[in-house]
């Protein structure tokens, strides 16, 4: 079920057609940013490649309901670069709690995260609602190690534009791919991205190639419904 295309009573049907509830959906909400990501992927690519999972999860299992995306997220460690917006820790964070605390049809919500700088207000939110009595989670990809050993690819390099060759290849700018400087978080956090690469690219785009972001989606699917399933049982049990 895609929410915004379902009517209230599609919604109240599905969720009604057992007595214990079982078949209320999860609702799956993307969440992305919208963010500079160098000078060769698009600003929202973060939003982009957590539609395409919670899409796709959609098709693999029953019971789940395609929510709204939230597409501006907690972007601050890239101020300075155009086209870049944010509503910060503290706003996304009552928007999660409010999202969740509306959605009481449904069995719990799932946050699809695609943006690092979205987990502590993700967190903070499902302490929250769970303190509640409510049901939420949220689920992020775990980017692979680097086969070299090198420091993680964390922004605009292989493993992102790899994705992004394989959501929307019309997008990706590949004439303007440059490498960047390598980061730890803690060093994002304390100066910013533009103080440590002013190209906004922490990694290396180089070798980066559709088939291997198709690769990606697959793992990041998996475990995206992996998460789901070893959720929902707790779930169900307690509505």
């Amino acid at each position: 079920m895609r929410l915004g295309e379902a009517t209230w009573t599609d919604v109240e049907q599905a969720r009604g057609q057992t007595d214990d509830g079982t078949l209320r959906p999860v609702i799956l909400v993307p969440t992305g940013s919208t963010e500079q990501h160098g000078p060769h992927l698009p600003l929202n690519t973060d939003t982009l490649i957590a539609q395409e999972l919670a899409e796709r999860a959609l098709h693999r299992t029953d019971g789940l309901a395609l929510g709204p995306t939230i597409a501006v997220g907690a972007s601050g460690e890239h101020a300075g670069f155009a086209g870049t917006l944010s509503i910060g820790t503290a706003a996304l964070t009552t928007v999660a709690v409010e999202l969740c605390r509306s959605a009481d049809w449904a069995a719990g919500v799932v946050f699809v995260n695609a943006h690092g700088g979205n987990h502590e207000a993700l967190t903070a939110a499902i302490d929250v609602i769970t303190n509640e009595g409510r049901d939420a989670t949220v689920w992020s990809p775990r980017w692979p190690q680097r086969a070299d050993g090198g420091p993680a690819d964390l922004h605009a390099g292989r493993i992102e534009t790899s994705l992004m060759l394989a959501i929307d290849p019309g997008l990706v700018r590949l004439e303007h791919a440059t490498a960047g400087a390598d980061a730890t978080i803690a060093e994002l956090r304390a100066r910013g991205v533009a103080a440590v690469s002013p190209s906004g690219v922490l990694g290396d785009p180089a070798g980066a190639s559709g088939g291997e972001g198709d690769q990606f989606i697959a793992a990041f699917v998996d475990d995206l419904l992996l998460h789901v399933e070893r959720w929902r049982p707790v779930t169900l049990d307690s509505r």
